[in-house]
């Protein structure tokens, strides 16, 4: 099912200044967040398991989409799995950042010219 956009008056309720963007269907809740030159989507579901924690096992696929749906299709984004010393593992919640340009030799890219460069 399609996200759409949730109006502000009806956002999570916490006074997180970055947070820019909320999104929501059946399935998922998204949370936009801008802070100075970086836009991360942070993705949860929105049914719980018995625990009283939202459900895991958000897919691959399932990101690609909700960033898709989110208007950032066209953009690469990361998940970022930090040293053990700053894991934060609080919620079943995913975290894609989304870059503004790409990092070179992350990802993988059809063949195509950027900036009039072969990129493979």
């Amino acid at each position: 099912m399609k996200l759409r956009k949730v109006p502000k008056p009806e956002w999570p309720s916490d006074d997180d200044k970055t947070r820019v963007e909320v999104w929501l269907n059946d399935r998922f809740l998204v949370q936009v967040f801008e802070r100075r030159d970086v836009t991360r989507l942070s993705v949860n579901r929105v049914t719980t398991n018995g625990a009283g924690r939202w459900e895991d096992n958000i897919t691959w696929d399932d990101l690609q989409i909700v960033k898709r749906q989110c208007g950032f299709g066209d953009m690469l984004a990361v998940e970022v799995y930090p040293e053990d010393r700053d894991v934060v593992n609080d919620a079943n919640m995913r975290h894609l950042w989304v870059l503004d340009y790409p990092i070179c030799g992350v990802g993988w890219t059809k063949s195509r010219l950027i900036d009039g460069i072969r990129v493979d």
